[in-house]
């Protein structure tokens, strides 16, 4: 058995964990000046929320509510600090590995108690660096991390638990108020607590209602403030609007094949050679499940980069350790500890996160025109570099979901509340690579009259 990190002899793990912490300090030494367009486009928008304009009624962007609430107040707080979002983003993990942790061991996932959930889960989060900064994808998985963690003690309670049940909902829809696509957590939540917990109709029923609460909250202060209409409208064009892709399939591939050969190897190795009890049993068709519903989630997420994975770490976390507590060669052990915990992170950091290549679509690009810093712009394209220096003067903040908003058909009610949006917020600038302005002027002459075109690309308000 794999004896270095039982939970009897802590002071071996602090060696581990304090070498995973230097490389979290090497990246945020080395990185700090890296900023992505995920990152700008979440401080751009809680810079605008914080000028009292509201999600979705004002500001076209597919945050989620209550991730936005987080960015507006940072920004209240802080301004544009990357380095708030990467600090938060650490005390964010630091609370999902100790939770983690404290989940497999409180309800004896493995036959022994250890430490190596923890290690390995923090290796794992070493895998990118965006996946170490603060992002609805952490802010969500958080509260999902809780949600197992109720299910986890579905499967050792001997009597039916109002409170446990409840609270599973509850975790599952906040998750989903702070990141739309864990919006999976719901069927997900239906099949493992019908098919594995043996939820009673009863039990299913207040799971359901907890699940509701939050977006029901949610969809309450929206009528409050008036933009019901608009909240309810844009969702469907999210799901209408085309994926973007930040960073290349195939690297990000590399970087999971590792991690996922350790898990099946997990899974099909400890099935087959290590007993279980029932409740051990449960509890790893609960984690297939995930892994299952977890993987499906990246492929309907229109934000296509790697911070979108931390959905699947607790998962793999849990697979990697079943391998390294039933694989008998110590050689082996000793690798492939030696992989995840050392060359995961500087392959990662080394060829992945430095890579101008890998990262040219995803990283903020400096614009090279001249604009006058005391005007707002409006940016109807990818390329976010002019917000760097320049406030949004605009509602639309999501290029691409702004233009499935732009190109759909409207009703007349539509078509003034669109030019209610841009008369009143009046943008001073507009950058319009590719027309899609030019467009839209043609078919609002009174606001083509506001607007004159001073270079290729670019309309000034008059």
């Amino acid at each position: 058995m794999f004896q270095f990190f039982k939970v009897n002899d802590p002071f071996r793990i602090i060696g581990v964990a304090f070498f995973l912490l230097l490389w979290t300090v090497l990246y945020l030494f080395f990185s700090n000046d890296v900023l992505t367009k995920t990152q700008l486009g979440w401080m751009v928008l809680g810079e605008r929320l914080s000028d009292g304009f509201l999600l979705y009624e004002e500001i076209l962007d597919d945050t989620a509510p209550l991730s936005a609430g987080i960015f507006m107040w940072i920004d209240r707080l802080f301004g544009r600090s990357l380095l708030v979002y990467e600090i938060l983003g650490r005390l964010l993990i630091i609370f999902q590995v100790i939770l983690w942790n404290r989940t497999m061991i409180r309800y004896r996932v493995f036959s022994e108690n250890t430490y190596l959930p923890a290690i390995i889960l923090l290796s794992l989060f070493h895998m990118s660096f965006d996946m170490l900064s603060l992002s609805p994808a952490l802010l969500g998985s958080t509260f999902l991390i809780l949600a197992l963690s109720q299910l986890f003690s579905q499967t050792v309670l001997q009597k039916e638990s109002s409170e446990s049940t409840l609270l599973i909902g509850i975790y599952g829809g906040l998750a989903t108020g702070f990141h739309a696509i864990y919006v999976l957590f719901l069927p997900f939540l239906i099949v493992v607590g019908i098919a594995i917990s043996g939820f009673s109709f009863r039990q299913l029923m207040l799971s359901l209602t907890g699940y509701f609460l939050p977006i029901l909250l949610i969809s309450v202060y929206y009528f409050w403030m008036d933009g019901l209409e608009s909240y309810i409208e844009i969702w469907p064009l999210f799901l209408k609007s085309n994926a973007y892709l930040y960073q290349p399939l195939e690297w990000i591939g590399v970087l999971l094949a590792f991690p996922l050969l350790l898990a099946f190897l997990g899974y099909f190795i400890g099935s087959l050679a290590s007993s279980a009890t029932i409740n051990q049993q449960k509890q790893r068709q609960i984690m297939i499940f995930w892994l299952l519903f977890a993987g499906a989630s990246l492929f309907f997420s229109k934000r296509q980069a790697t911070y979108q994975l931390v959905i699947l770490l607790p998962v793999l976390s849990y697979l990697i350790t079943r391998f390294l507590l039933v694989i008998q060669r110590k050689i082996i052990i000793q690798l492939s500890f030696f992989a995840l915990v050392v060359l995961l992170p500087l392959v990662s950091w080394q060829f992945f996160g430095n890579n101008d290549v890998v990262q040219e679509n995803y990283r903020v690009q400096e614009y090279k025109g001249s604009l006058p810093a005391e005007k707002s712009i409006l940016i109807l394209g990818d390329e976010m570099g002019a917000y760097l220096n320049h406030r949004l003067g605009g509602p639309f903040l999501n290029y691409h979901l702004s233009k499935v908003y732009l190109d759909q058909e409207k009703d007349l009610s539509q078509r003034a509340h669109l030019f209610e949006l841009i008369h009143s917020q009046q943008p001073q600038i507009v950058l319009d690579p590719n027309g899609d302005f030019s467009r839209l002027l043609d078919q609002y002459p009174e606001l083509k009259r506001n607007y004159r075109r001073s270079s290729m690309g670019v309309f000034e308000w008059e």
